[in-house]
Parts: structure tokens; sequence; C-alpha cells
């Protein structure tokens, strides 16, 4: 195979475990996810693997589902993102770090300046993982009485981002010359004010920081909806794109990356990279019983409020054991709703059943030995379903060992999987462009 088909890899661990049963399978660490002893451990076995990348999801309120469901959840608490990756970009040197920021609740001016301070930090290893929040208990923590409606916050977040790359861009690369004998530290006409008007936002600038390392930190998104699938398009440079199978996974693909050339943008510039859940086992049916047992570790208080979650609408009132009713357009994620009634819809599930398996994990999985595993990623690279994947770990430390100690080997075997990293840069390692300064041409020195 052609060394220009690679697959890429993340790690979406925050929580450590996408899982609502890892917290309690044997011999997995309950406080990982509030563990920084533990987290660089998991980050640097990580490194050992050759990832792209330490993908770390937030939330700006404690779930809002009931209490006797929350008190079973291991996500109630966690650092928050930039404090937690700024500090193990000190003991790492090549791995990404990705952090989830919300275009809804802060400040462009924020943003900016913290992605490009954790860009500097790690030596040009950030990535923005663009999201518009859809929790109304979040609203609430921010002096909000309700939530923005779903197309308005994909609107605000457009603009969100052309300010904050803005932002990026204020200093030319070249403008902090820093010369002692004429006291000159940069050159003002290299200085942009952005002063941006628009219908959402009002800032000024210029950013208090030097231009990131990469330009622009790499910009992920995860929406799945219409909105989510045109503002990825649009802006992203590597999707957390949910797919439950190979044929949903390429109509994703294609839908995205024709999007993006319709736009004028190259469909390679964007890494279509689903989540997906990865059970490793000697045989396949001592993954399976694995992903049994993990699964019987989620009660059903448990399952039942995280069905609610993600259908935007309470069906607890319903008998279990009947079929799922029918569920109205409510503003919370539209995409997620539409899995999980389609999932439902396909599999003839009872609400019992069905919250068990959104409990658990409801998404795409691979069940099986190193061998089948690698087989399925080869799969999906090779028809086009995704550019990799950003793996969630069933429970810690062992699933994350199992992973890197016998699936990457299998997949260096068979030459879709770098064996060592290709540079420096989170964008140098997945094979992006560093973008230009729109306010600014590049001199002869910085081109040579």
């Amino acid at each position: 195979m052609s060394k220009s088909k690679q697959l890429k890899l993340g790690a979406f661990m925050r929580p450590v475990s996408i899982h609502t049963g890892a917290w309690r399978y044997p011999g997995a660490l309950p406080d990982a996810n509030f563990n920084f002893l533990a987290l660089k451990k998991f980050i640097q076995k990580l490194e050992q693997g050759k990832f792209d990348a330490f993908f770390m999801a937030d939330h700006l309120a404690v779930l809002n589902m009931p209490v006797n469901a929350l008190k079973r959840s291991h996500t109630v608490t966690s650092f928050e993102p930039f404090t937690l990756l700024s500090a193990l970009a000190s003991v790492t040197e090549h791995i990404g770090l990705i952090a989830t920021a919300s275009t809804t609740y802060d400040a462009p001016f924020h943003i900016a300046r913290r992605f490009a301070s954790l860009d500097h930090i790690s030596g040009g290893r950030a990535g923005w993982n663009i999201v518009t929040t859809a929790n109304p208990d979040a609203a609430l923590n921010f002096g909000l009485e309700a939530e923005m409606e779903h197309d308005e916050r994909y609107r605000r977040a457009r603009e969100f981002y052309d300010v904050v790359t803005g932002l990026w861009d204020s200093f030319a690369d070249d403008a902090f010359i820093r010369d002692v004998e004429t006291g000159i530290y940069f050159d003002p006409d290299k200085l942009h004010v952005l002063n941006h008007q628009g219908k959402y936002l009002s800032v000024r600038g210029p950013l208090n920081i030097a231009r990131p390392i990469q330009g622009w930190p790499v910009i992920v998104q995860a929406g799945a909806s219409e909105a989510g699938r045109q503002l990825a398009a649009e802006t992203a440079e590597a999707v957390f794109a949910p797919a439950g199978n190979l044929e949903a996974g390429k109509a994703l693909f294609a839908d995205i990356k024709g999007r993006a050339q319709a736009i004028g943008r190259d469909p390679d510039s964007i890494k279509i990279l689903p989540g997906a859940l990865v059970i490793v086992g000697e045989t396949v049916a001592e993954a399976r019983a694995k992903r049994e047992h993990l699964d019987s570790l989620v009660h059903y208080d448990s399952g039942i409020a995280s069905l609610n979650s993600a259908l935007g609408y309470d069906v607890s009132g319903f008998d279990p054991d009947s079929p799922l009713p029918e569920i109205p357009q409510t503003n919370a994620g539209r995409s997620s709703r539409e899995r999980v009634v389609a999932l439902a819809q396909r599999e003839n599930l009872t609400i019992r059943q069905l919250a068990r398996r959104i409990g658990s994990y409801g998404g795409l999985a691979f069940v099986g030995t190193p061998q089948t595993i690698a087989d399925e990623m080869e799969q999906w690279l090779n028809e086009e379903g995704s550019d990799g994947f950003n793996i969630m770990f069933p429970f810690l430390p062992e699933g994350l060992n199992y992973f890197v100690d016998e699936v990457i080997p299998e997949l260096q075997r068979r030459g879709i999987f770098r064996q060592e990293y290709e540079g420096k840069t989170l964008r140098e390692n997945l094979g992006l462009a560093r973008p230009t300064n729109r306010f600014f041409q590049p001199t002869a020195a910085l081109i040579s």
C-alpha cells in the first residue's frame, strides 16, 4: 500500500472512557478522569504508540440528568482542559493536544489567547475542537435562562471562527525583532488590529501573543447535523465524526469532503476521524465477553438518563419494555437524536434495551483480536469510510495498553500506520499545511 494512505489516530481521553461502566471494570482506575499521575502515564503510553493526538472533550455543566443517574457517573468531575493539557505538554514531545472550547459560552479573545499559548508551550501541538454546546444547564451557569437555538448557535460559531483565526493573525510571523542594539522589540508595521464588528461579536484586537507556531492550531469539529457538517466543510481540518457503521461512515466522508470541494477547499485538507470504541481480546469470543461484562456494569438509572440526554426528550415515564415512542424535535443536538432513533428502529429495540445500549456506548465499536480490528480499520481506510479514528478505550489502563501493545504493531506491520512521527507539530503529523497569515505576506526569509 502507498505510504500516502495512512491511518490517523486520536485518543478520546475526556472522559478517559466514554463507556458508563468503565470505572467499575476489574482492574480499572475509578478516579482516572481526575488523577493527574494516571493521565500523565496514559498520554506517554499514547505517544509511545505514535498517536496523533490526545483529544479532551469538555462540559460546562454537570451532566443534566437525574441525581440517581448522576451519582453513578465517572464524568461528574474532570480537569479544566487548558490547565491539564499545558501540564501534559511538559511531559510529552510529539503527541497533539486537542481541547474543546465553546463558541456559545466563551469569548473569542479568551479562546484565541489560550490556544495560542498552548501552541507555544507545546512547541506547535495544539488543536481546537469547536463546539456550540447543547446543554440547558450550561446556559444557567453563564447567566442565561435558556440555551441558544441550534442553528443560531452554528451561525454564531461561524463568525466566532473568523474572529479567532483573525486574532491569531494579529502579528506577522517575523514581527518580533527583539533588537537589543536599537531597542526595537517588534515592528509596528507587522501588527494588525482586527476591529471586527459582526452580528454576534465585537472584537477590537490585536491578540497580545505572537502568532502560534502552527500559524493556527489545528481546527477540529464534531457536529454531524446539517449545520454542523457545513461548518466542518468550511472550517475544520479534522472531524470527529459519528458513524455507526461503514456505510454511514462512507456517506459522511463523501458528504463533508464533497461540501469542502464545492467551496474550493482541498478535500484532503480535512481528516475524517469517527469515534470508535475498541475492545481487544486474544480471541473474538474473549473480546465479546469483555464487552458483555462491561455493558452489564451499567445501571438502568444511568442508561435511561443517557438515553434521555441523547434524545433531548424524557422517555422514563413510558413502559421500559415498549418500543421507543415518537420523539419530537427539540433544541438538543439533532444528530445524536437521529442516530438513536434510527438505531431503535433498525434493531427494533425496546426502551430498556436502547437505554442499556446508549447508557454503555451505542456507537461504532471494533470488538475482536488485533488482526480482526486491523482488518476493519484497513477496510474503512481503503473504502473511504474514514481517514482514521478517534479511539475510545473501554477501560483504563488495560484497554489502552492492549491497543498500543497489540493493535498498533499490527497496523504498522500492514504499512498503514507510522513507525515514527513525521514532524514536530500536530499539523506536520496530520499532513496539514500551515495557514498563511491573511494580513501579511511571508517574507523571502520565511519562505526559504
